[in-house]
């Protein structure tokens, strides 16, 4: 069974930082695509960015230059590096990874959600 873990999510005020973390773990063979989705209330979910296995990046417009996603292939782990925040990125963040596992082949797998909270 694959579980994806977030962790790294908080308050922080408007200009400040945060660097969320996601790890794979279970029966996986080899992962993809990982990356990071935000929803906030009342909105749908949406792609914030995504790093292949050999670290090509892709960031929505809203966060690109602010944003940083990076990975650890030996470690099944993903990271996004929030600098510079605005009131706006408030949403629960979502790990997604798409990878192959031993059963259920390759599929996309999501983790439970972090909170971020950019308020004064």
């Amino acid at each position: 069974q694959v579980q994806l873990v977030e962790s790294g999510g908080g308050l922080v005020q408007p200009g400040g930082s945060l660097r969320l973390s996601c790890v794979a773990s279970g029966s996986i063979i080899s992962i993809n695509v990982m990356g990071w989705y935000r929803q906030a209330p009342g909105t749908q979910r949406e792609l914030v960015a995504t790093i292949t296995r050999g670290g090509a990046t892709n960031y929505v417009d809203s966060v690109e230059g602010r944003f940083t996603i990076s990975r650890d292939n030996a470690k099944n782990t993903v990271y996004l590096q929030m600098n510079s925040l605005k009131p706006e990125d408030t949403a629960v963040y979502y790990c997604n990874a798409d990878l192959w596992a031993v059963g259920p082949g390759y599929r996309a797998y999501w983790g439970q959600g972090t909170q971020v909270t950019v308020s004064s």
